[in-house]
């Protein structure tokens, strides 16, 4: 079993690692599809608990794909883990039917007229049992020292205010019959909010003993988290 490498983690990016791994515990995942990989952060640490036994990694960067795939050669040789170069916003059979995908700080890396198509993939297609989107939320950037405009990453083609995700969310879970619980991740403002806005989204219908409560998506371990429901 290989450790996770937190060495090229900032404590932002770590805390939502931790608050996605244990929402996928506490749902009881057992197979996940990390959506944009990138470096290999979340597999690594999902990798640590026995409780994921497929996990797969998709990645349109075949430089970070190769560098994780050197990385996690042990564990892939188990057939545990499974790296496919591609894009997310593609319809793959090998995606369809998981218990859970992660699109974790990647969302805003598309496109806007191609968010469409990413849908249609992941929930149109796909159909995971959970899907769990994080994004940053434009609103806290001046708490992080950005200037009026600047957004966090160059490669960003868009970051939300929190009104405007929920709305789009919303509109997803509507269209493919998914119930959609909100929240965010880290420490929150009275006024802009947390620096990480979380949707997560379960697909409907399900027995009333199954639904999902704030609870039981949002484990009490993953601290500095509050959520909103809207049901599908």
């Amino acid at each position: 079993m290989i450790a996770p490498d937190a060495t090229q983690v900032s404590p932002m990016h770590r805390e939502r690692v931790e608050t996605v791994v244990a929402l996928l515990l506490a749902r009881g995942a057992r197979s996940v599809c990390d959506l944009g990989c990138g470096s290999g952060a979340l597999i690594e640490r999902l990798m640590v608990e026995a409780q994921f036994e497929a996990l797969i990694g998709v990645e349109q960067s075949l430089v970070a794909l190769e560098r994780l795939r050197s990385r996690l050669a042990p564990e892939a040789a188990t057939g545990r883990v499974q790296l496919i170069h591609g894009s997310f916003a593609e319809a793959d059979r090998r995606l369809a039917g998981l218990d859970a995908a992660v699109l974790m700080e990647t969302l805003e890396h598309v496109e806007p007229d191609r968010l469409s198509q990413v849908e249609r993939a992941v929930f149109g297609f796909a159909k995971p049992g959970l899907v769990v989107i994080t994004t940053p939320n434009v609103e806290s950037n001046a708490l992080l020292g950005l200037a009026p405009g600047r957004r966090r990453h160059p490669d960003h083609r868009f970051e939300w205010p929190r009104a405007r995700f929920a709305a789009w969310a919303a509109g997803v879970g509507l269209r493919n019959g998914y119930e959609v619980v909100w929240g965010e991740i880290g420490w929150s403002h009275p006024r802009f909010g947390a620096p990480t806005q979380m949707a997560c989204f379960t697909r409907a219908p399900l027995a009333a003993a199954e639904r999902p409560s704030a609870g039981n998506l949002f484990p009490a371990r993953a601290a500095g988290v509050m959520t909103h429901r809207h049901g599908a």
